[in-house]
């Protein structure tokens, strides 16, 4: 955390093209218009790689811009790793009910071009890969110069390439449509590649248009790929950086995601397997939240500390605990929907719904009966980490390959190991090779697996983009919703939430069939008006 703290006195060069390039360092949206190479309060990226210590500095600046971003000029709100990614992928789903304002445009799809939640992912996510490219290109810079060492020179590139990859690769997932629409011809996002320090490169960046889907998951792998060979493993970390800095096996791990994206089965499984071995679940469902800097399942996620995080407008136990006890000081705008609590595939005594361990129900004083989750806990300090990818994801992706690849038997091997440490009674509940008719029945189970394995962890969004036109399990556009605001009283909340049966209740938020312009989030207007290649480029509707 010293170093994190210390990093905001020597942040390289903040500057993002073009909208960010231009509003990065607004006090509002609507002042400043002048590019500024050298902010008053950073280190010129010409200085920044000059020493050791310097470089380290300046990557371990990329967490701290995953970390923290810059929202709306009023400071940290977790854009676009520290928790904004986890919030933003859930209340584009089904699965929680979003209780406020906070994150109502996003819950109700009611967001335009202005909309500050997906403006801000835009800026802070292009804003994290700038600083990715310049650390690229500094250390590059530095290791021909003999200020480090090749080898760790690799390492800090690897792990600058390594966010590069994920933070365009979760742009595309709200901005673009995704790459079974027209074999990936629909156009992406912009990848960003150069750092944009110059005048010169800031003209190239003016000029770059959008990128198509499928060029830009070219480019996502092709990252991954370097990351991975020029990685260390998480072996040569020590302590909690096994889990809160980039490794190999993270790169490993995240191609499982793409590839599941891109549905080529088979490269899931082969990423995979890399990992057999170097990962466990752990024994019990919450560990990985209860420990979240050290367990065995954990792959890589974004550390929070007292003194450095997204804030009581942003950091995950604030936002999905709720003040119960009020001293715990959460706010509790995101509670567990009981479109997925009542699905029969989630046991009525499976462990991820212990109470007080990994759910807290609302009580007469704030939200009563309503279900919220219990894996951010420290809501005073905030300080529960932002878990980027677990094995448990890795297991369920590969399952899922297996089972559309028509092996019964790893498919379910893969899905009991997630599934089993939750379960009251293993040896009468757990899946057999007789649970299900076919593979697909036991695709349809891993596909309900996830939904209750990563509640409230963002993954939702992710799911239903890649399932549109599915051949097995399609979800057309994005499903109906429980009201925003909930359920306010105990009585409504209470039926609503009660075991048995399916929800069959209202749904206060209408579906969006997937034709809809608002199933992709529009491109900022600040950026169309910074850009001109980008202004035609715009996505249909805005």
């Amino acid at each position: 955390m010293k170093n994190k703290n210390k990093f905001k006195l020597y942040s390289i060069t903040k500057l993002v093209v073009p909208f960010v390039m231009v509003s990065l360092l607004f006090t509002s949206c609507s002042e400043e218009s002048v590019i500024e190479l050298v902010p008053f309060n950073s280190v010129s990226e010409n200085v920044a790689f000059q020493t050791p210590a310097l470089i380290d500095l300046s990557v371990t600046g990329m967490y701290n811009a995953a970390e923290l971003g810059n929202y709306n000029g009023a400071g940290a709100r977790g854009y676009i790793f520290g928790s904004a990614f986890i919030q933003q992928g859930d209340n584009r789903g089904e699965d929680v009910v979003n209780l406020a304002a906070f994150y109502q445009l996003t819950y109700s799809g009611t967001y335009d071009a202005t909309s500050a939640n997906n403006v801000y992912y835009w800026a802070d996510g292009y804003r994290l890969i700038n600083r990715a490219n310049i650390v690229i290109d500094g250390v590059a810079k530095a290791a021909a110069a003999g200020v480090i060492s090749q080898e760790l020179a690799n390492d800090y590139i690897g792990q600058a390439k390594f966010f590069r990859a994920i933070t365009h690769n979760e742009l595309l997932i709200h901005f673009a449509r995704p790459i079974q629409d027209n074999n990936g011809a629909n156009l992406g996002v912009p990848y960003r590649e150069i750092p944009y320090t110059n005048p010169a490169n800031i003209e190239l960046g003016l000029a770059q248009g959008r990128n198509t889907v499928a060029d830009c998951y070219t480019k996502i792998l092709s990252d991954l790929d370097d990351a991975e060979t020029l990685l260390y493993s998480k072996t040569k970390r020590a302590g909690a950086a096994q889990i809160e800095r980039i490794s190999k096996e993270a790169a490993i791990a995240y191609k499982t995601r793409v590839y599941l994206h891109m549905r080529k089965w088979d490269k899931v499984i082969s990423e995979g397997i890399k990992l057999d071995g170097k990962y466990t679940m752990t024994a019990n469902p919450d560990t990985p939240f209860a420990s979240n800097n050290s367990n065995s399942e954990s792959i890589f996620s974004i550390a929070n500390g007292a003194t450095n995080n997204p804030g009581v407008n942003g950091s995950l136990p604030s936002m999905y605990h709720p003040p119960i006890p009020a001293a715990a000081n959460g706010r509790g705008l995101i509670a567990i929907s009981p479109i997925i609590w009542r699905d029969p595939s989630w046991l009525a005594d499976d462990k991820r719904r212990t109470e007080g361990t990994m759910i807290t129900t609302g009580n007469a004083g704030y939200y009563p009966n309503t279900k919220f989750t219990n894996k951010y806990k420290d809501a005073v300090n905030k300080t529960d980490a932002a878990p980027i990818i677990r094995y448990a994801e890795v297991s369920l992706n590969m399952a899922e390959a297996y089972a559309r690849s028509t092996d019964v038997v790893n498919g379910l091997a893969r899905l009991n190991a997630v599934r089993n440490r939750s379960l009251a009674d293993p040896l009468t509940q757990t899946y057999t090779a007789a649970s299900f008719a076919n593979n697909i029945d036991l695709l349809g189970a891993i596909l309900k697996e996830r939904r209750i394995e990563f509640i409230c962890e963002g993954r939702r969004w992710a799911d239903i983009t890649r399932l549109q036109s599915d051949p097995y399990f399609p979800i057309a556009g994005i499903p109906g919703k429980i009201a925003n605001a909930g359920f306010a009283t105990a009585a409504p909340a209470l039926v609503a939430y009660a075991l048995g049966t399916p929800y069959t209740g209202a749904l206060g938020v209408n579906a969006f069939t997937y034709d809809n312009f608002k199933f992709v989030w529009p491109l900022p207007q600040l950026e169309l008006d910074a850009n001109p290649t980008l202004r035609p480029q715009q996505n249909p509707g805005y």
